[in-house]
């Protein structure tokens, strides 16, 4: 099932709340974002441990937060970063939006259609459980999917510039969440997942 300009209605079917806002700020403001993030942002590429290898990926990462925190996945550690003047400002549009509080960002840069995300969920213990993820995403518009863990049922919704999405209740449990690579996608996009560590 694909789902396209929906505004804040569940795009699950159960089992979980998923709220896509569309974009939540005009098309230039959206490119300052891009343009700012893309130039200010410590990026270093990711890195995981899959079957006790080292895999350096060409997506690039960065980590956020009101305090240095630790946030482990993929079996590796990252120590956040204090907040931009950009990172603020944005952490204050989708506050204000959702009505939501976040503490810390992980940010993703893919270069162009070829680099994605598997399946996984972001049920880490460092998270607050069935606290809400925002994200947002600038730059190219991608498709960004959901499969259920035991239906295997899916749902999709492409993402606009600027577009806010938010996962929140029992999705972590119950959903698997991907960035499906492209061919037909030649730039890069940026997206922040906004979060909330538990401390």
């Amino acid at each position: 099932m694909d789902l396209f300009n929906t505004s804040e209605t569940n795009l699950l079917p159960f089992d979980g709340e998923v709220n896509y806002y569309g974009a939540v700020m005009n098309t230039e403001k959206a490119q300052h974002y891009f343009d700012q993030l893309l130039q200010n942002i410590q990026w270093e590429n990711d890195k995981a441990i899959i079957f006790g290898k080292l895999i350096i990926t060409k997506r690039k990462v960065a980590w956020y937060g009101d305090k240095p925190f630790n946030y482990t996945y993929s079996k590796t550690t990252k120590s956040a970063l204090p907040w931009t003047k950009e990172l603020l400002e944005l952490k204050g549009i989708i506050e204000n939006k959702t009505g939501e509080k976040f503490n810390s960002c992980l940010l993703n840069l893919y270069h162009n259609g070829d680099e994605g995300m598997a399946w996984h969920s972001d049920g880490e213990k460092d998270l607050k459980k069935n606290g809400a993820i925002g994200s947002l995403s600038f730059g190219a518009e991608r498709k960004f999917s959901f499969k259920h863990k035991t239906t295997k049922q899916t749902v999709s919704v492409h993402l606009e510039k600027g577009s806010l999405l938010v996962m929140k209740g029992k999705t972590q449990t119950n959903w698997l969440h991907r960035l499906p690579p492209t061919k037909k996608v030649k730039n890069a996009r940026i997206n922040l997942t906004f979060r909330t560590i538990d401390i």
